[in-house]
């Protein structure tokens, strides 16, 4: 997301600074994957993304505060942050926790961050964007890893929580994909942190009820560990590394970020052989690093796109 009033340069951070505030989201972000796997054990998939959207709200709606930035979104922004809101906060959300019940952590991590799989083809159709030999490239190798973790081998095809919980990761990563595409473009009247309370705000006002309705919430294990995951993924995982990524998208060039975050699911796969014991299956590796070089294809050549037209405007 980017922002139609700009950070002045004096208040951003040192490069080595923000450098470091970016390891520190990659490492938060990819440890996360083990704790909301732990996490349902204690509280169903939909009210467990409600509650992280609660606290994340309450938090990012005291900063905006804090800040002077608690807003009523300008008109031209609402369409987007109903967008936002729907379906990167609630449905990506509840599907990743919904596919985290059948699928180990590490390979959800995978899955779930195949969206700029997604990203190019549908820029292509929707946006009449350039279909590069880079992009191609990357399309077609991030295609061939999820094809390799889907190998008949060593897939259960006749598991139908498998197929649900795989197919419920992979539509989270459509969906924010269709959000990516449809906001590419978009013009920001406020800046993202005053934006940030009403997207989460609205999921939390989605999840609530749709969790109510179709979850036994009576059976919620409020225990210790619980308390401490919501209190790790509200605050943490979504307040405060909402706020990490925008400062450091504004200190940091946008390839340097991009490249960086796309190690978030080899942490959560460490992190979950670690913290879960996980095994590391050979598809599932040859299926990440397959992904992993499309991805990077694909952002090198957004990048050196941008660069171009840049260039050319000078």
């Amino acid at each position: 997301m980017t922002s139609s009033d700009p950070e002045p340069s004096s208040t951003r951070l040192a490069p080595h600074a923000a450098s470091m505030l970016l390891v520190t989201v990659i490492l938060l972000w990819g440890v996360n994957w083990p704790i909301m796997k732990y996490g349902l054990q204690y509280i169903p998939p939909i009210a467990f993304a409600a509650a992280r959207m609660v606290l994340g709200t309450a938090i990012l709606a005291a900063v905006a505060a804090w800040r002077g930035q608690l807003k009523w979104p300008h008109r031209e922004d609402w369409p987007v942050v109903v967008s936002v809101g729907l379906l990167q906060m609630a449905a990506f959300s509840a599907l990743v926790n919904l596919g985290l019940q059948y699928v180990s952590a590490g390979r959800s991590a995978i899955l779930a961050y195949t969206t700029p799989l997604w990203v190019l083809p549908l820029a292509v159709w929707r946006l009449r964007e350039p279909l590069t030999r880079l992009r191609l490239l990357g399309v077609t190798l991030g295609l061939a890893g999820v094809v390799i973790l889907f190998n008949p081998l060593a897939f259960d095809w006749r598991d139908p929580q498998v197929l649900f919980g795989n197919g419920a990761l992979l539509l989270a990563a459509l969906l924010w994909a269709v959000l990516i595409v449809q906001v590419r473009g978009h013009r920001w009247r406020g800046t993202p942190l005053s934006l940030a309370p009403w997207q989460t705000g609205i999921a939390a006002l989605v999840l609530l009820p749709l969790s109510l309705a179709l979850e036994d919430v009576a059976h919620i294990r409020w225990e210790a560990p619980l308390w401490i995951i919501l209190l790790y993924n509200g605050p943490i995982t979504t307040a405060f590394c909402f706020w990490a990524m925008i400062t450091v998208t504004r200190a940091l060039p946008a390839i340097t970020t991009s490249l960086a975050t796309l190690s978030v699911p080899l942490v959560g796969y460490l992190a979950s052989m670690a913290m879960l014991g996980e095994a590391l299956p050979w598809n599932d590796l040859a299926g990440f690093v397959f992904i992993l070089t499309g991805l990077v294809a694909a952002t090198l050549d957004d990048a050196l796109r941008h660069r171009r037209s840049r260039a050319n405007l000078i």
